[in-house]
């Protein structure tokens, strides 16, 4: 296992190389001891649980790792289940699959096995998401919206997440899907959180410090809407065209990092007053 800081959460933009390099998911498993520590899949949004169970278990065998076991949670009850909770409480690394992400937070949102995976985050496990599991990453997530560039007013949905972390919003397949328009209509309705949109192949990995990495071969796009001061958000007519001034958009490649804290694109490490960053995110 390389030496690396204490990662929190990997978050994937959905459709990662698993028959290619597989960079993504090199560098995920690198995060854990291949020959020692549990991988856990949890297929929970998807549909197609078993034929998820298969790829999965043949891409993480390929790279090494031995010990792999799955989460299936079809009902609530299943997320009050001792063996369930046992599951995630020994595994080192939990990989949330794409599917549905609603399928996900109404089946264990507020459950025990909620509690477990954001307990276990804060001891040192890694939780990774792709695809919907990424969106569930946030505390507030983009149940649906309209795919399309062109952002009209109230034409996304929001609910909460499983709150992994806080005062962001995430979106995922972004450019490839043309959801620009959403994401910054999701910001204008709450310019408090950041917005992540995270393309195909591409990945964030957020450390415990809440800086954020990129890795992978797209970019990943981040809304600032803090210096908001005009939209036209809240006004009558809901199918209008959307109008907001003053927003501030990063686009950020491999290599490029993200203060969350501050706000702040870099390329390199730079020195920061710990005692002056907010911790509260």
């Amino acid at each position: 296992m390389k030496s690396k800081l204490n990662y929190d959460l990997v978050v994937i933009g959905g459709a990662e190389d698993k028959e290619g390099r597989k960079k993504i998911l090199n560098e995920v498993c690198d995060l854990i001891n291949k020959d020692r520590d549990l991988l856990l899949v949890a297929t929970i949004a998807s549909e197609i649980q078993e034929e998820m169970e298969d790829v999965y278990d043949k891409v993480f065998r390929e790279i090494g790792v031995k010990n792999i076991e799955f989460l299936n949670i079809e009902d609530r009850e299943e997320a009050y289940l001792e063996k369930n909770i046992d599951l995630i409480k020994s595994s080192k690394l939990i990989f949330f699959t794409g599917g549905d992400q609603l399928k996900i937070t109404s089946l264990i949102g507020g459950t025990p096995l909620n509690k477990a995976l954001i307990n276990g985050m804060h001891s040192g496990k890694i939780i990774v998401g792709t695809s919907a599991g990424a969106s569930v990453m946030s505390g507030t997530m983009i149940l649906e919206g309209d795919d399309e560039e062109s952002p009209k007013k109230h034409s996304i949905n929001m609910c909460p997440g499983l709150g992994f972390i806080e005062n962001v919003v995430i979106d995922q397949h972004f450019i490839q899907r043309g959801r620009i328009g959403r994401l910054l209509t999701g910001i204008a309705e709450n310019p408090e959180y950041l917005g992540i949109g995270i393309d195909e192949d591409t990945a964030i990995i957020i450390d415990e410090r809440k800086i954020l990495k990129v890795i992978g071969n797209g970019a990943v796009y981040i809304i600032d809407g803090s210096g908001i001061n005009h939209t036209n958000v809240s006004e009558q007519f809901r199918d209008k065209t959307l109008s907001i001034f003053n927003v501030k958009l990063h686009v950020l490649i491999e290599g490029n990092k993200f203060d969350l804290i501050n706000k702040i694109p870099f390329e390199e490490e730079v020195f920061r007053d710990e005692d002056k960053r907010d911790k509260d995110i």
